[in-house]
């Protein structure tokens, strides 16, 4: 099994998740692809920053030349992204363990150097335009699943404190282009890296106050405080905001497990920098990425939700996006099987495979996007082989490798189809001569 450990003893924010995930090896021109697919006018800046000695990886957002991350000291409105690592008067960069300070003018009338943070990154957007955003992006189903699962527990969040329904919840900071980055990058990078299991350390969320909307309240803001229900959390007595909105959301998409440090076999290790240097503290985020010790393992039972519709009359167009819809949203898979239906009219049958959890949602997908009438939905059980991820390099550039395990006898492997497919259009060469590549270069690999 493949496991990743987030230690968030200086707090977790959205850059320093991605930071680590690149530091740990994630690929910086997938990301680069990213933010050009969601077309908001957005490019990353990547360094090797020190943080109190500890190397780290940095991630800027930029938009039209003007910096994001800018520590926070306090105003803002619950909805902002605001933190000790990001978003405030002052921003220090430090490279090659130098540091030079600029200020900025973040609230208060706007100064003509500032007003495009003023305009264009102070306002927010509805869930609903942020949705629209990322699905009509060209990157991965399930990198956008992740996005949107992300930004859903950040407005349900934001909805219960404010008690109002999720839709009129309008993010401020989390809706700003550079935390959509952010969030979708973090989104597609988690995802590249093919983990089993999330576990996390215990939070330090900081301390202190902050300066909100409705006044002076302490940290840990309402939100991070709503997201981190039933996480254990602590404050090392730093007064500073150190996990932040969007943190915690990526925290409760992806951790189901909160504790020591695990058994496992440490591949590689990342860290990413928050904006701040305290002393002698090393403000960054590590993460840990490694197989379990335990791959001696049978198939693992599992409980899952199937939903299923008769469809004979939906325009064969609308089909396959209603497909790539469900699974944005979630679905463990959704395929059709062409059958004869009544008055030997021919339709499909449109299966959705799902957690129980995200069954009615999808459910209500199906109706909303095609002509059924009906849903049948059923629990079964399923067993589900421990998985695990590798990478081999070809000539053409590096392909992850998808291998499955009985206790602990490897019974499948393919290549990452995706990862094929984007260096066969790259470099114009037959898909299945890349995926055949692939596979001998990883035989060859367990071959010695």
């Amino acid at each position: 099994m493949r496991i990743a450990y987030l230690e968030c003893f200086s707090g977790i924010s959205g850059d320093m998740f991605l930071g680590a995930l690149v530091d740990a090896g994630v690929s910086a021109a997938l990301l680069e692809k990213t933010v050009a697919a969601l077309n908001v006018g957005a490019r990353l800046e990547i360094s090797k920053v020190l943080r109190n000695g500890i190397s780290a990886t940095k991630v800027d957002v930029w938009i039209s030349d003007r910096e994001k991350d800018r520590p926070r000291d306090g105003e803002s409105t619950f909805h902002e992204e605001a933190h000790a690592h990001e978003h405030s008067h002052a921003h220090e960069h430090q490279h090659d363990g130098s540091s030079h300070h600029h200020e900025h003018g973040h609230e208060h009338p706007v100064e003509e150097s500032d007003r495009y943070h003023h305009d264009e990154q102070a306002h927010g957007r509805h869930l609903s335009e942020i949705r629209q955003i990322i699905s009509a992006s060209a990157i991965d189903p399930r990198g956008k699943a992740r996005a949107l699962a992300i930004f859903q527990a950040l407005g349900e969040a934001e909805a219960k404190i404010h008690n109002v329904p999720i839709e009129k919840i309008h993010f401020h900071e989390v809706g700003a282009v550079d935390a959509i980055v952010d969030i979708v990058c973090a989104a597609v990078a988690s995802e590249t890296l093919q983990i089993d299991e999330w576990i996390c350390s215990p939070v330090n969320v900081g301390g202190g106050t902050v300066q909100c909307a409705h006044g002076r309240l302490p940290v840990p803001a309402p939100a991070v405080v709503e997201l981190l229900k039933g996480v254990p959390v602590y404050s090392t007595g730093i007064d500073k905001e150190l996990t932040t909105p969007t943190g915690a959301a990526i925290i409760k998409a992806l951790v189901k497990r909160f504790g020591t440090v695990p058994s496992y076999k440490i591949q590689a290790a990342g860290y990413g920098a928050g904006t701040r240097e305290f002393s002698g503290h090393a403000n960054v985020l590590r993460v840990t990425v490694g197989e379990s010790v335990e791959t001696a393992k049978p198939a693992t039972p599992e409980i899952i939700s199937v939903l299923e519709a008769n469809i004979d009359d939906l325009n064969p167009q609308v089909f396959g996006y209603v497909m790539d819809k469900l699974l944005e949203a979630g679905a463990l898979d959704v395929f059709g099987t062409p059958v004869q239906m009544k008055k030997n009219r021919p339709g499909m049958l449109l299966t959705v495979l799902a957690r129980t959890g995200d069954a009615h949602g999808l459910a209500k997908i199906v109706f909303a996007e095609t002509t059924t009438l009906g849903i049948r939905m059923r629990e079964e059980r399923r067993e589900v082989l421990v998985r695990r991820a590798e990478t081999v390099q070809t000539k053409w550039g590096e392909v992850h490798m998808k291998i499955a395990n009985l206790n602990g006898s490897v019974t499948n492997y393919a290549p990452e189809y995706e990862d094929c497919r984007r260096i066969a259009m790259e470099r114009g060469v037959p898909l299945k001569s890349v995926m055949q590549e692939a596979i001998r270069i990883y035989l060859d690999q367990q071959n010695g």
